[in-house]
């Protein structure tokens, strides 16, 4: 049976995915590794691909998700500086010792491509999905293809600008979107009171009135920067992921109510706001998606 292998690497842990051709899951898994320890997650990736060549008794095409720009040519991540010693210039087809191309993909553009493939976008040809966790990173498909632009920047939508008066982000833009929602200002925006954007949706919920002046304050920044998306991407939807979507009704209720105030509609349609599907494996369905396509 033909298949792919989808590894998506974060932060912490690794996630791979095995996928027919047809986008039946025949396994999936989730591993733990120590980032100060070197290369350890490349070790892991190793183990876990020829663990599963093994179990099969056939090798397969393997693709990988990672953060940082992708090179032009899918071999490798040509940007990502400051963490995960190593795999800036790693190039994966040699790291594997394969015969075989080896793709490789920015994580936020891989999460979409697997949402398009077996997700919430599923059927577009023009969408753009924002992923909110700890930074806010996003990704395009326009007319059908991933808009990874000149030196794979495409699609970081994170990165935009919301108020040129506050401090810059990682990128140096000030005011972004990422520091407007992302769990890495949390601290800040809520003047000390929170570490975790979670526990700040549990205040608001429960009714805590600076809780939900912090909380709605991001997400009508993030409502804004969405109907921004529609005016220049002009998509059919858009799709909201990340740990921070598990806020559930008390993202979506007012992100549904407040996009259409601020959207362009000369027609009298609205793009569809939309959860994502696949959660956390994403990024490891995109990898096999593009596995499967070379």
């Amino acid at each position: 049976m033909r298949y792919a292998i989808g590894i998506d690497l974060g932060g912490t842990n690794i996630k791979s995915v095995i996928v027919t051709p047809e986008g039946d899951t025949l396994g999936q898994s989730e591993v733990s590794f120590d980032p100060a320890k070197p290369m350890d997650w490349g070790h892991k990736i190793r183990s876990i691909i020829d663990n599963l060549h093994r179990e099969r008794g056939e090798s397969a095409n393997v693709g990988v998700s990672a953060p940082g720009l992708a090179a032009r040519d899918g071999s490798h991540i040509v940007h990502m500086p400051g963490r995960l010693e190593g795999l800036q210039g790693l190039n994966w087809q040699q790291f594997l010792q394969t015969k075989r191309q080896v793709p490789v993909l920015n994580d936020a553009h891989s999460a979409l491509l697997g949402e398009a493939w077996l997700g919430a976008a599923t059927g577009y040809k023009d969408v753009f999905m924002l992923t909110l966790g700890t930074g806010v990173g996003g990704a395009a498909l326009v007319d059908g293809r991933l808009l990874c632009g000149h030196i794979g920047r495409g699609g970081h939508l994170g990165h935009v600008c919301l108020d040129p008066d506050k401090p810059p982000g990682i990128t140096g833009m000030p005011g972004s979107l990422e520091n407007a929602i992302g769990n890495c200002t949390i601290w800040t925006r809520s003047n000390g009171r929170f570490q975790f954007t979670r526990d700040l949706v549990a205040a608001h919920n429960a009714g805590d009135a600076e809780a939900t002046k912090v909380w709605l304050d991001s997400v009508r920044r993030l409502a804004c920067a969405v109907a921004s998306f529609i005016n220049v991407l002009d998509p059919e939807a858009a799709i909201i992921g990340g740990g921070i979507a598990r806020a559930g009704a008390a993202l979506f209720d007012p992100l549904q109510q407040w996009v259409p105030q601020f959207e362009w509609s000369p027609t009298g349609t609205h793009v569809k706001i939309l959860p994502a599907k696949l959660g956390e494996f994403a990024g490891a369905y995109g990898a096999a998606r593009n596995a499967l396509m070379q």
